[in-house]
C-alpha cells in the first residue's frame, strides 16, 4: 500500500509543484499570507477536508480535517508559508504546504480500508511572532497524536535539540538634564542599560554552558550632551531546557532591578516571544529516516544535534513530533540567504517536495497500521519530557 501511496503522489506531483511555484512567486510576510494559505486551503477543501479558518484570531491560520470511520489514530501534519521580509522564501517555506497537502490527500485517497484522522494545521508567521505559540495556548494540536513537519535543508535528516528562547524588551526611564551644566540633576536611563549589560556579562560565568544571552540597544536616549531620560534594549535568552531557562530569566530580572536601583531610574520588562525546546522522540526520528531511506531521499545524514529556536518547539513540548529536513540546496548554503532563495526554484527543490511528501505519508501509514508503534512513541515522549535536562 505504501507503493500505491507513492504512486498516487507521483501521479499528482505537478499539482504540488505548481502550488509551490505559486507560493514562491507570491511571497507574503507573517500574518499576511492570504494567497499562500488560500491555495493550500482550496486544494484540501476540494479534496473533502473540513476547513476551520481564522484560528487564534489569525486570519491566515487554519485547520483541515479528514476523518475515516471511527479513528483510533490522529495524524497531525503542520505547514508554514510565510516569507522573509524584503527577500522572499529564503527559508523554503513555499515547500511545506505542497508537501503536507500531498501526504494528506494521498492517505485519504489510497487508505480506503483503514480508520484514521488526518489534521492539517496551517501555522502562520513562524519567522516573526511564531503563530504556533498562541495556537498552543488556545488549545490547538490537542486533537492530534503526533505532529509532523518538513523543511528544506542541505541534507536529509532530523533534529534532536532545539533552544528554548524568551525575548524581552527592557525600557529604563530616567530624568533628563544638561550633561555639562547640570549633570547632577539627571538620572541616566542609558546608564541603566549599561549596568544591565555588565550584570549579564557577570551572569554568564555562573550558568550552564548551553545558555545563550544576546542583547542590543534599540534606543540609546539621544545626543551626548543631554542625560538620557529614556533607553531601550532588545534581549534574547536561550537554553536547551525550558525549566532551567526560566530560572535564568528570574536572575536576569533581578539584574534589571539592580541596575534600576543603582541608577535611580525606573524600568519596564516586556516579554515579546517565548519558544519552548523540542522534546526529542528518537523512535519517531528513526521511523522518519527509515522512510527517507525507503524513498531514496538525497544526502541522508546523521541527526542534527543542535538547532536554533522555533515555534514548532512549543508543539513538540506538548505532543510527540518531528520534522524531516529534506536536502535540496548544496551543503554549506545558509538559509535566509539569497543563495537559499535561488535554490528554492530549482529542480532539486521540486524533487525535495515530493520526497518529503512520500516520507511523511509513509510515516503516517506506519503509525495508522501499527498501534503499538504509536504507543511506544507516546511512552518515549513522556519519559523524555521528564528527563529533558539529561537529554538536553
Amino acid at each position: 500500500m505504501k507503493k500505491e501511496i507513492f504512486e498516487f503522489i507521483d501521479s499528482k506531483k505537478m499539482d504540488f509543484i505548481e502550488m509551490s511555484k505559486f507560493i514562491y512567486k507570491n511571497p507574503e510576510i507573517g500574518l499576511e499570507e492570504y494567497k499562500s494559505s488560500k491555495c493550500i486551503i482550496d486544494y484540501l477543501e476540494n479534496n473533502n477536508f473540513k476547513i476551520e479558518r481564522g484560528l487564534s484570531g489569525y486570519s491566515t491560520a487554519f485547520k483541515a480535517t479528514y476523518i475515516k470511520g471511527n479513528p483510533k489514530v490522529s495524524i497531525g501534519l503542520l505547514c508554514e508559508y510565510d516569507a522573509l521580509e524584503n527577500i522572499g522564501h529564503a527559508c523554503g517555506h513555499h515547500m511545506q504546504g505542497p508537501s503536507i497537502v500531498a501526504a494528506a490527500v494521498s492517505l485519504k485517497e489510497v487508505m480506503k480500508n483503514e480508520n484514521f484522522k488526518i489534521v492539517v494545521y496551517g501555522t502562520p508567521a513562524e519567522e516573526t511572532i511564531g503563530g504556533k505559540i498562541k495556537m498552543v495556548e488556545d488549545g490547538y494540536f490537542k486533537d492530534i497524536d503526533v505532529a509532523l513537519m518538513m523543511h528544506g535543508s542541505t541534507t536529509t535528516t532530523t533534529d534532536i535539540k532545539s533552544l528554548a528562547m524568551t525575548n524581552f524588551t527592557v525600557k529604563f526611564y530616567g530624568r533628563s538634564s544638561h550633561a555639562a551644566l547640570a549633570p547632577e540633576k539627571g538620572r541616566s536611563a542609558l546608564d541603566g542599560l549599561l549596568l544591565l549589560f555588565q550584570g549579564i556579562e557577570f551572569l554568564r560565568e555562573h550558568v550552564k554552558d548551553d545558555v545563550r544571552i544576546h542583547y542590543t540597544i534599540s534606543n540609546g536616549g539621544g545626543p551626548a550632551n543631554i542625560v538620557p531620560e529614556f533607553s531601550e534594549a532588545k534581549l534574547s535568552i536561550r537554553s536547551y531546557e525550558r525549566d532551567y531557562l526560566n530560572s535564568v530569566i528570574e536572575r536576569f530580572k533581578n539584574i534589571v532591578k539592580g541596575a534600576s536601583l543603582m541608577t535611580e531610574t525606573s524600568y519596564e520588562i516586556i516579554e515579546t516571544k517565548s519558544l519552548n525546546n523540542k522534546i526529542p522522540v528518537f523512535s519517531l526520528n528513526n521511523l522518519i529516516m527509515d522512510n527517507a531511506k525507503l524513498v531514496k531521499a538525497p544526502r541522508i545524514s546523521e541527526p542534527r544535534e543542535k538547532t536554533g529556536s522555533t515555534d514548532f518547539g512549543n508543539v513538540m513540548f506538548n505532543v510527540p513530533g518531528s520534522c524531516i529536513r529534506i536536502a535540496f540546496a548544496p551543503i554549506g548554503t545558509s538559509s535566509h540567504s539569497k543563495d537559499f532563495l535561488e535554490y528554492g526554484k530549482s529542480k532539486e527543490c521540486e524533487d525535495a517536495i515530493i520526497y518529503a511528501s512520500k516520507i511523511l505519508a509513509g510515516v503516517s501509514f506506519d503509525l495508522i497500521n501499527d498501534s503499538n508503534l504509536l504507543a511506544s512513541i507516546k511512552e518515549e515522549f513522556i519519559k523524555n519530557k521528564k528527563s529533558a535536562n539529561k537529554i538536553c
